[in-house]
């Protein structure tokens, strides 16, 4: 009798299989298996390439996100001179740095509010009121931009690139499910748990994560997945290599 194939670990977010988190779980010796439930595209209009042409009314950009980041940089591959620049989390900070970016506030955990209570830290906003360039997702939530207001910024949100839902095969992800076939499932943002959740329908996406652990790269997205009735374990810290090493690490403690 042949042995029985491993379990998967489900990525979640938009990546290819030779993607980064896919690499990263590999390395450690995990079979993985791709449910992007979300994609990431460029956005339709011209908002944030109307508002980096016009960085002398902006202060600081404030980068949530590497997508946001690759959206301006396709837009601004050099640095400007004279805006502060704050991001949420080391690793979207490190995409930053890698190309030649000054990166002046880092929280140390990765989410809004944790920015949010840097940027009051530090005594901002000042006289005048900052003025804030944060270019987001489609789908980013209120917290960020509404926290530095209730600060005193001025804050200008634009969309930077296009987070939309990604076709499943259904029908295939609820027959690994039934099969027991899953050993855990990474999610790296909010939006990835809502259209997997919406995709397989709640008794299914209840039924995946009672037989497997939910993993979530920071607490936004933890929480996320608390709405939903989950009790996900949250990544070491808000990285992929962090999301991945955490899972292998939660694995080998169930095994």
């Amino acid at each position: 009798m042949s042995a029985p194939l491993p379990k998967a670990v489900v990525v979640t977010r938009a990546e290819s299989t030779d993607g980064p988190l896919s690499r990263e779980l590999r390395s450690l010796g995990l079979t993985v298996l791709l449910w992007p439930a979300v994609s990431v595209g460029a956005s339709s209009g011209g908002a944030l390439a109307a508002a980096l042409g016009s960085l002398t009314d902006f202060d600081w950009i404030v980068f949530a996100s590497r997508h946001a980041v690759a959206a301006v940089l396709e837009l601004l591959p050099q640095p400007p001179p004279a805006v502060a620049i704050a991001a949420v989390g080391k690793a979207t900070a490190q995409v930053l740095r890698q190309r030649g970016w000054r990166v002046d506030l880092v929280p140390d955990e990765a989410d809004a509010e944790a920015l949010i209570g840097a940027f009051a830290a530090r005594a901002v906003p000042r006289t005048p009121a900052p003025r804030v360039l944060y270019p987001a997702s489609s789908r980013a939530l209120p917290t960020l931009a509404a926290g530095l207001r209730a600060l005193g910024a001025e804050v200008t949100q634009v969309e930077a690139y296009r987070t939309e839902g990604a076709a499943l095969d259904v029908e295939d992800c609820r027959a690994l499910i039934a099969q027991d076939a899953i050993a855990a499932v990474t999610f790296a943002s909010p939006s990835a748990v809502e259209e997997l959740a919406t995709q397989l329908g709640a008794a299914d996406f209840a039924r995946l994560l009672h037989g497997a652990p939910a993993v979530a790269i920071g607490r936004t997205t933890a929480r996320a997945l608390t709405a939903r009735g989950a009790q996900p374990v949250i990544a070491s810290a808000a990285t992929l290599a962090c999301l991945a090493a955490t899972t292998h690490r939660l694995l080998q403690t169930r095994s």
